[in-house]
């Protein structure tokens, strides 16, 4: 189930995290001054919906668009009042904006699309590269059709990686994105995790995971 982070929701928004919820999206509303503490380890959003109707002045709000707050792989979709189009920053680095009142369904369909350009979700809830699929639902993974028995952590491991085809990530990212910032095992543990994950899914065919020397390592999406 994604994950979706409402920030500075005004009250004639509070319907829209119940309809948000009717359509299988599990929603927690904040104030923008206490999105920090919903922005790391495991909490961490799979996206993020920014209301800037009824504050477009609030400095909070366009510190945390501006700058490193948002974590990349968070898809990004604002909300905007009649008329604040003509003024926005065009800089802003989010998936999409959104004039407020609109339909849910547009809103559902503006922010599947930002989570697919984001997670490569397909409309069948599946990450696919070649043989290799992840089924995002009944978190299973299949390549050429046989079903990979993972465990949780190497499954969300695969996943992640998977999420950024050719990224390179480095084991301490690794060890934060997937085990959580409160998680003590040092870097072997990713090692360990990685070793497990080629010994179950690699063969002389595929080569999913590649090792970026004194680095870390990437997700090879031409396997």
């Amino acid at each position: 189930m994604n994950r979706i982070l409402l920030v500075d929701a005004s009250e004639d928004l509070q319907p829209l995290a119940g309809e948000l919820e009717a359509a299988g999206y599990s929603v927690l509303a904040c104030p923008a001054a206490e999105i920090g503490g919903h922005l790391e380890g495991e909490a961490c959003p799979d996206a993020v919906i920014i209301n800037l109707t009824h504050q477009p002045d609030d400095s909070v709000v366009r510190d945390l668009l501006t700058g490193d707050l948002l974590p990349d792989e968070a898809a990004t979709v604002v909300l905007l009042a009649p008329g604040q189009a003509e003024t926005l920053d065009c800089t802003l680095e989010v998936d999409d904006f959104l004039i407020w009142p609109a339909p849910t369904v547009e809103l559902l369909a503006r922010l599947r699309r930002a989570l697919w350009q984001r997670t490569r979700v397909d409309s069948d809830n599946a990450v696919r590269f070649g043989d290799l699929v992840i089924d995002v639902v009944s978190y299973r993974v299949f390549v050429s059709g046989h079903t990979v028995d993972l465990t949780y952590k190497e499954y969300e491991l695969l996943r992640f990686l998977a999420t950024y085809p050719d990224r390179v990530f480095t084991r301490e990212t690794l060890l934060n994105r997937v085990w959580g910032y409160d998680f003590y095992g040092g870097a072997r543990t990713v090692d360990v995790h990685i070793r497990r994950l080629r010994s179950k899914l690699e063969n002389a065919s595929h080569c999913f995971i590649e090792t970026v020397r004194n680095v870390g390592y990437r997700f090879n999406s031409f396997s």
